[in-house]
């Protein structure tokens, strides 16, 4: 009988995830977004729930089929497409080295807005068609999702959510329009830095100054590229009175893809649930090939270069320099390089299609991680306390090298002005000065020291609102209100305004009084 108990109870067990299990409609943005929301899949997949992925036909990076998720695919062109992104980059890269002109920034901000304006508008019209599809909608219906996993810097996740009634968790950073703090929380502009200014949460006056053109500038792109496409379509499907910020503004959860080791302090909120290197993981060991270059290094250690998932080469000038000053060096090198071999590539450089980066940083050899300023990238450097060299290409990647800068455990450098001279001098210094690795180590213990991994924390979050239907007691209600109700305009109005009636009467109150005084003391003389 005791058997028997015991074979009942590892049945129970081994059965228990399903028991719990829910199922999610996730919406992903493709491109490194991708990578950061596939792990989220993953660890859901594991834990027994049922994933189903929504994807655009031309995605890049969501393939349709998968064992850690179903797949619904809508015949649409608001995917990312490799070719033409890479020609975006290689035009973004182009412009900026054709020096610091004014003209140059206005042409290189115009080339940007022109094509998120051309994103928002085939993401609009993909979900406008799906919309439209009465069998689409009624079979997402039908299906019975426990809630919506998205990336806001899309908005089809959150207009799909809404569409379909259900609770609500974003997976942000960045939101269609901004920052993902700037949606939801308060934002002092006094000390909370807009992002691409390159400030610190201690601005002097000028610095401050800026900071509100910097917000003014952000609020004419919003005018621009994102309230076009979103309010029209928002006032057709879910009424003329919602702002389609509001529908972001009332997600559940915000599963941020940060910390307060890379962002300044700043106020938050308490439905904000900061995730930051929920990614990282121990390193595994290397292939023996790998492991057998990486060991030949001796004492000097490797250098690990990568520009990301979304970069696979640059323009030959600049990888010629790259490869002549990589050659200087007594480390071994390796690079994820899919462009023509540089001639001046050293015998110490090894060029690869892909490398497992993760295991890469987490080896002890590794000395200098070299990288383009992705948030994934930096986030895995931190948690294995790698210093950097940075190469920001473009979005968001020069900020956040930015704070890794004034950190002090980074060297960034222009990729307009890059150079073998200036990109070796960067090298040593980051290589040879060892505030750059103390201060790094000492900003991996700050992130390590939490009570719950951040994918444990993520995981708990998805799960609480799986089985609450939502989280409403955290999500704070100001979003509906206007700005004159939000910043108290109103009642300061209107205090004024009691103020000022309260002094007019009591001026006339006296006045009445003095004439009366007056007249009397008169008619008495007389």
């Amino acid at each position: 009988m005791p058997r028997l108990t015991l074979v009942a109870l590892v049945v129970l067990l081994f059965y228990s995830p399903l028991v719990n299990a829910g199922k999610v409609l996730v919406y992903p943005l493709d491109g490194s977004h991708w990578i950061n929301m596939k792990v989220l899949i993953e660890e859901l997949h594991s834990r027994g729930h049922e994933i189903t992925v929504l994807r655009p036909s031309d995605s890049w990076y969501i393939k349709p089929e998968s064992p850690h998720y179903q797949s619904i695919t809508v015949n649409s062109t608001a995917g990312f497409d490799e070719e033409s992104f890479g020609s975006f980059v290689t035009t973004m890269v182009n412009m900026r080295r054709e020096g610091a002109s004014l003209w140059t920034r206005i042409s290189l901000e115009y080339e940007l807005v022109a094509h998120f304006y051309q994103m928002n508008k085939q993401v609009i019209e993909m979900v406008g068609e799906m919309f439209e599809n009465t069998e689409l909608m009624q079979s997402l219906r039908n299906a019975k999702y426990d809630l919506v996993l998205t990336d806001p810097g899309i908005g089809a996740g959150v207009l799909l959510g809404h569409r379909l009634g259900l609770p609500l968790v974003l997976n942000v950073r960045w939101t269609i329009q901004g920052e993902g703090h700037h949606a939801i929380a308060p934002t002092p502009l006094s000390y909370v830095p807009i992002p691409m200014t390159e400030l610190t949460d201690k601005m002097t006056f000028p610095q401050r100054v800026k900071n509100i053109l910097y917000y003014i500038f952000t609020r004419i792109q919003i005018w621009y590229i994102t309230d076009p496409n979103y309010k029209p379509f928002v006032h057709r499907y879910f009424g003329n009175d919602v702002h389609y910020m509001e529908l972001f503004q009332s997600a559940d959860i915000w599963l941020m893809r940060n910390d307060f080791t890379f962002e300044f302090p700043r106020p938050t909120m308490p439905n904000i649930v900061y995730m930051s290197g929920f990614q990282c993981k121990p390193s595994k060991p290397l292939s023996k090939e790998l492991e057998d270059f990486v060991q030949s290094s001796g004492e000097h250690g490797i250098i690990v270069m990568t520009l990301g998932t979304l970069v696979a080469k640059l323009p030959e000038d600049i990888a010629e320099d790259i490869a002549a000053a990589f050659a200087q060096l007594p480390q071994k090198v390796i690079w994820r390089y899919k462009g023509k071999r540089p001639s001046t590539l050293g015998n110490n450089t090894l060029l690869l299609d892909w490398l497992p980066q993760n295991d890469l940083l987490g080896h002890p050899k590794t000395r200098l991680f070299v990288a383009h300023g992705g948030t994934n990238g930096i986030q895995e450097a931190i948690y294995h306390g790698v210093p950097l060299v940075g190469l920001p290409l473009m979005f968001d990647q020069q900020d956040n090298f930015f704070r890794m800068k004034a950190r002090g455990v980074a060297k960034v450098l222009d990729i307009a002005t890059v150079n073998k001279d200036n990109f070796l001098e960067a090298l040593k210094e980051v290589l040879y000065e060892p505030t750059y690795r103390e201060k790094m180590t000492t900003l991996s213990n700050l992130h390590r020291d939490q009570p719950m991994k951040p994918l444990d924390r993520a995981m708990f979050w998805i799960e609480f609102v799986m089985r609450h239907k939502g989280a409403k007691h955290l999500r704070t209600e100001s979003y509906k209100m206007s700005r004159i109700q939000y910043y108290s305009v109103d009642v300061v109005a209107f205090l004024l305004a009691v103020i000022l009636l309260v002094f007019t009467v009591f001026i006339s109150a006296v006045k009445f009084l003095w004439r009366r005084v007056f007249s009397r003391s008169k008619v008495k003389r007389e």
